[in-house]
């Protein structure tokens, strides 16, 4: 019997979601993600040291007020060459999460990343550029689809944002199945099955919606407590998984059971328009969706400042010496 994870890739595109370039090496997934938590964790590695200081090196060259902010670009950059190399399809590089409200801020980044990779013969066509879904972070995608530029969608917590996000163009939207359970369970509600969890619930929603009116925006179920919910998402266009998660699917030689199916999909709500002012006024009536989108991008800033110190201390003492 082929183990889970096999099941699951014969009818879901896995992605890794780690920046771990040899776990990546271990597991084989089609894609990777990467985040600046998992950044910061990678950077702080031993086994990645070298990518680690040609950022530093090639910082303290530059100089000027802005070398921090460069160097953490330039670092990101680094670990997402080195994963493009494994991975068959898609690497997806973060735009800084407090860019978050910054249309024009976003543009500018996002080109910038897609002519350094292309400078290193990494083509567009591998890289997905991760925008927060916000409004601002939408409307941003919604430029950059129409320039060739593939955007992936994060920090995705409700329909609303799905369907602002599919309105744009966006290649694909990363709805955080797990971060949505933890709030509920955090506000009392549950004991949860998998058929019940929340966030499954909101992925198969989206799912059904999407495939219901023939929108191609991939969706890519992320941010996964266990793998009740892994498997409860089974045959979703792409699920991007830890490490953890993956060894354990890896391990489990049990039957697993397709559950989504884009020829039979289940009902759907109807359809949605949505300008700004609506898509403001439905996410603000979605406490959920309000709350773990502000919490996500504020965690995010957090680890973004804490890689930020680090390579700013990098950088003096490569001065100092």
């Amino acid at each position: 019997m082929p183990s889970k994870l096999d099941q699951l890739r014969s009818m879901t595109v896995v992605v890794s979601d780690t920046g771990d370039i040899e776990t990546v090496r271990r597991l084989k997934p089609q894609d990777c993600t990467t985040n600046p938590t998992l950044l910061l964790k990678a950077a702080e590695m031993p086994a990645y040291a070298h990518l680690v200081d040609e950022a530093i090196e090639w910082g303290r060259a530059q100089g000027g007020s802005g070398a921090v902010h460069a160097t953490c670009d330039r670092l990101a950059l680094n670990f997402g060459a080195e994963l493009s190399k494994i991975v068959p399809g898609r690497v997806s590089t973060e735009v800084d999460a407090d860019l978050s409200f910054d249309t024009a801020a976003t543009l500018d980044k996002a080109r910038a990343f897609i002519k350094a990779y292309e400078a290193r013969g990494v083509g567009r066509e591998r890289i997905l550029i991760k925008v927060a879904s916000t409004w601002e972070g939408i409307r941003a995608a919604e430029v950059l689809q129409k320039e060739g530029i593939d955007c992936n969608l994060t920090l995705l917590f409700s329909l609303t944002q799905a369907v602002a996000a599919a309105d744009a163009g966006a290649f694909l939207i990363s709805p955080f199945v797990g971060r949505i359970l933890d709030w509920h369970v955090k506000a009392g509600e549950g004991p949860f099955t998998a058929e019940t969890d929340p966030g499954v619930t909101s992925v198969r929603q989206i799912y059904a919606y999407y495939k219901k009116y023939g929108i191609s925006t991939v969706v890519m179920g992320a941010s996964f407590r266990n793998t009740a919910e892994i498997e409860a998402l089974a045959g979703c266009d792409r699920l991007t998984i830890g490490p953890a998660l993956l060894d354990q699917l890896a391990a489990d030689e049990g039957v697993l059971e397709r559950k989504l199916d884009a020829s039979n999909v289940a009902e759907a709500p109807a359809r949605i328009e949505l300008d700004e002012k609506a898509f403001r006024f439905a996410l603000n009536e979605d406490q959920m969706a309000t709350e773990k989108l502000s919490e996500g991008i504020r965690l995010f800033v957090k680890d973004l400042r804490t890689l930020r110190g680090l390579v700013a201390r990098r950088l003096e003492g490569a001065q100092a010496a």
